[in-house]
């Protein structure tokens, strides 16, 4: 099938796309090389074909999304190339950025399909939830293009774009987790995404609202770091990550990444990977507007560690160092960080983790008295 990669209106360049691995096979006509995508690498104005087709592969759902199995099997699409297709069906749309590929045969219209302003089925998003709609499955969703492994889907709830989130055994308590940090960050004054939480089946989950709009996007870190070159090998990530934000003209990187390790100390965050975080910038005149604010921290607070074995001052870290001591002394200033405006949090705590049948008080005091200690570590 033959495609444009277009962002927003805008032709970026024609491809051709195998029918059944959903992998480009051909890059033709380059429209405007100014709005290739951030990270896709671009030699004498020759567009390297493995690297668009990374990044359009990577658009898709991961293969360590818990229930894809059961999902792809409902959907009835070929295993081995499931994610590929299905993000191929829904022509690439995205709640994350403005990208997507337009069909020579039949056009599509920007205006009617995006899913910043069009309602879009819920029919993925059911079946990877475990659910089975009735009649024929609607396969265009934005839930083709969610990233993570936690059960995740899209809704939209009185007209706003919101996602809602689910945990993972013992304690599903990754949802509640998101909302613990984002209160914190609240308080702090730190840019983030508000969470809270709902009962469904007995399990709690996450609701946030779309932070992206019809004409903003998120680029990964990740991809900002594609962007450019490592030059030398002593260099860490964390500087390499900088100098990307610095070269590009991304604004406050570094205060913005420094808050972003302060609070993954404080709840022991274990997978702030390059994939969930980055910058935010305008899809209609590509500037840049700053690090996006933080999301998806529900991977911490040792949501599957033991009560009896959980140690406060034990989690590993990411992603610029493994170790949270290590990476916490990345930061510069904490002149900003004031105390004082977390002496409600026992309280506020308490409040979270109760709606929970599956977290005990027991489980309660322990990670209570454990964020205490991270507090407390950094105050010494």
């Amino acid at each position: 099938m033959f495609y444009t990669l277009m962002h927003k209106k805008l032709p970026v360049v024609d491809i051709e796309i195998d029918s059944e691995t959903a992998a480009i096979l051909s890059i033709s006509k380059i429209h405007n090389l100014e709005h290739i995508p951030i990270g896709v690498e671009v030699k004498d104005g020759v567009i390297s074909r493995k690297s668009l087709n990374s990044w359009w592969s990577k658009r898709s759902i991961p293969a360590s999304r818990s229930g894809l199995d059961d999902a792809v099997e409902a959907l009835q699409i070929p295993s081995k190339h499931s994610t590929n297709l299905l993000l191929e069906k829904s022509f690439g749309l995205s709640l994350s950025d403005q990208y997507w590929i337009n069909r020579h045969s039949q056009p599509l219209d920007w205006d009617k399909i995006n899913f910043f302003d069009n309602e879009f089925s819920e029919d993925v998003g059911k079946v990877l939830f475990g659910q089975v709609p009735e009649g024929e499955i609607d396969l265009i969703s934005p839930d083709n293009t969610s990233d993570g492994w936690l059960k995740k889907k899209w809704i939209i709830a009185d007209g706003k774009r919101m996602l809602l989130k689910g945990g993972s055994d013992p304690y599903y308590q990754e949802p509640l987790n998101e909302v613990l940090a984002s209160s914190i960050m609240q308080k702090l004054g730190i840019s983030c995404v508000p969470y809270s939480s709902i009962i469904i089946d007995d399990k709690p989950m996450s609701l946030c609202e779309d932070f992206v709009t019809t004409d903003t996007e998120l680029v990964s870190a990740w991809n900002i770091m594609l962007s450019q070159k490592k030059k030398y090998n002593h260099i860490g990530f964390y500087e390499y990550f900088l100098s990307c934000c610095e070269t590009l003209g991304i604004p406050n990187a570094k205060e913005s990444i420094d808050k972003m390790l302060v609070i993954d100390f404080f709840v022991a965050n274990e997978d702030r990977h390059f994939n969930n975080f980055g910058a935010i910038r305008n899809a209609n005149t590509l500037e840049w507007l700053g690090i996006a604010p933080i999301f998806d921290t529900g991977t911490s607070m040792w949501h599957n560690k033991l009560t009896e074995y959980l140690n406060p001052l034990e989690a590993k870290s990411k992603p610029f160092k493994s170790e949270h001591k290590e990476q916490i002394k990345l930061v510069g200033s904490l002149d900003w960080l004031d105390f004082g405006k977390l002496k409600s949090i026992d309280a506020e705590f308490n409040e979270i983790y109760s709606k929970s049948k599956y977290i005990n008080e027991a489980r309660r005091e322990k990670l209570l008295d454990s964020l205490k200690a991270r507090f407390n570590e950094i105050k010494v």
